[in-house]
């Protein structure tokens, strides 16, 4: 099996997982987590983004982002043909609509909340903080959980129109 078949399976792969985690977030997660008091609320996604963030996500979290960058300059024999630009397609996608938005989006606020002290909040503050945080959250994920399932969409529709060997 060739070395490019090979990246492009890791990307469908490392999407789809991907796509499975932000679809059970936005289709669960955060549904459920959205009917706990505001001081649950904030400490159960503060609980939840320091777990996340183990070994095993990050690989693939950015085994995703480099196997899908890889994909188009694997294949770059197939430049100017449509299915070069599907790959392309499928990386700035994931670029711009799971990392960009992670980075630019989700992280900052993870991070507003990680400085947050839930110990000693007021309902008040918590009420406060969890209006800043909640709906942005959640949209920033909606973007992500739709961008990836385009993503692995792409990249699967890609393999199966490839008509190389």
């Amino acid at each position: 099996m060739k070395i490019e078949t090979l990246i492009l399976a890791a990307a469908i792969v490392l999407t789809g997982i991907m796509t499975g985690i932000f679809f059970t977030w936005s289709n669960a997660v955060t549904p459920g987590i959205g009917k706990l008091s505001d001081t649950e609320y904030l400490r159960a996604l503060q609980s939840m983004n320091r777990v996340i963030l183990n070994n095993s996500f990050i690989a693939v979290f950015s085994g995703a982002m480099l196997a899908t960058a890889l994909v188009p300059v694997f294949h770059w024999s197939s430049f100017p043909k449509a299915i070069f630009w599907l790959y392309a397609f499928a990386f700035v996608l994931y670029a711009i609509g799971i990392f960009g938005v992670t980075i630019m989006g989700n992280i900052p606020l993870n991070d507003m909340l990680e400085e947050t002290n839930l110990v000693s909040i007021s309902e008040m503050d918590a009420q406060a903080c969890r209006t800043k945080i909640e709906v942005k959250w959640n949209t920033f994920n909606l973007i992500r959980s739709v961008s990836s399932a385009l993503t692995f969409i792409v990249l699967t529709a890609s393999y199966l129109l490839n008509d190389q060997p």
